[in-house]
């Protein structure tokens, strides 16, 4: 179980064997308990058309059962919340991360549900906080195979299934997915996914400044042609220099180090900090891993330490800083039309 005072407290770290629970992943499907996550649920006819207009995504025209990411942003485009949803059935869901994340910069910041609770004014749109619906997840190839018969909303992704079902049924459900096929597995596990993917998760890769472009949300989480909402200007500002402050990083640390860095510890270059570090975990394949976020202008082969461990910048995953902004100047080319 994962200590109380950790982001993931009060649901499963491991089985046992955490490096074959991340092969099961790589290989056939592997089933997660993250119920600590919070689930909200927007109800009413105006519900997406209202989503669309205060948050990143475009929705207004957003399918059913269709899975997609979102981000309330504040005035000055930086992360409030990152969240993924699904439309079902005339009930739109929303799961984002629990409330051991919320940011401590932050203290009087409302959590989402109550921020959406105050923004509804004449909107037909109920909002509500679901403590009774839990989210089980499935990873690897196999997924969607061994939750076919599992009742639930399902929230797919490519490699991977989000079941929300109703809290007293999660039991049940998990034995089911199990019983399908899927190898119990915890946290650590889906972390080790995440982090060799360098797929940001907020509160542990993010700080109270990190904007869109920063991360990988700017592809996942924002539509770059929609209307005004709040915090665009430093999106639609940013996507035209194409020079974000920051960028997010995948780094490979040295093994041999004394002891692990942990999330929040300077990442320096010549004894000089450009970068904070963020989520650090063991991977069955390539050691120890981490993500960071780290100034735009560090070079690519830079010798940096994380933590006190060396660390190197893996560029296959994550992309160069040339890269990045060149890719930032063809987005701007294409919605121009040249």
């Amino acid at each position: 179980m994962n200590p109380d005072g950790t982001p993931d407290a009060g649901v499963t770290w491991h089985f046992g064997d955490p490096f074959a629970e991340q092969r099961a992943a790589e290989r056939g499907a592997a089933v997660i308990d993250r119920s600590h996550r919070r689930v909200i649920t927007l109800t009413g006819p105006e519900r997406l058309s209202w989503l669309h207009s205060i948050t990143s995504q475009h929705l207004t025209h957003l399918p059913d059962r269709t899975a997609t990411q979102d981000l309330n942003l504040d005035g000055s485009g930086r992360v409030l919340d990152h969240f993924h949803l699904i439309d079902v059935d005339g009930t739109t869901y929303l799961d984002t991360e629990p409330a051991a994340l919320a940011p401590a910069e932050a203290p009087l910041s409302p959590d989402l549900a109550t921020y959406l609770q105050r923004m509804v004014f004449r909107s037909d749109v109920q909002v509500q906080a679901r403590p009774d619906l839990a989210v089980l997840t499935v990873i690897g190839p196999d997924a969607e195979a061994v939750t076919a018969e599992v009742d639930g909303v399902c929230r797919a992704e490519p490699g991977e299934v989000n079941l929300i079902v109703p809290r007293e049924g999660l039991a049940a459900a998990f034995d089911a997915v199990v019983a399908a096929g899927a190898r119990p597995a915890g946290t650590w596990a889906y972390e080790a996914r995440r982090v060799a993917a360098a797929h940001a998760r907020q509160g542990l890769d993010t700080d109270v400044k990190t904007i869109p472009h920063e991360t990988d949300w700017i592809a996942t989480a924002v539509h770059l042609d929609k209307g005004c909402y709040r915090g665009q200007e430093t999106v639609a500002r940013v996507q035209n220099l194409g020079r974000p402050p920051r960028r997010l990083v995948l780094l490979h640390l040295d093994g041999s180090a004394y002891a692990r860095p942990a999330t929040g510890d300077p990442v320096t270059l010549d004894g000089r900090t450009v970068g904070r570090l963020g989520t650090v975990v063991e991977h069955a394949d390539y050691g120890p891993i981490a993500l960071a976020l780290i100034k735009r202008s560090i070079p690519d082969d830079a010798k940096l330490d994380a933590g006190g461990a060396a660390a190197a910048i893996d560029t296959e995953v994550t992309p160069s800083a040339d890269a990045g902004e060149q890719a930032g100047r063809s987005a701007v080319d294409r919605l121009r039309g040249r």
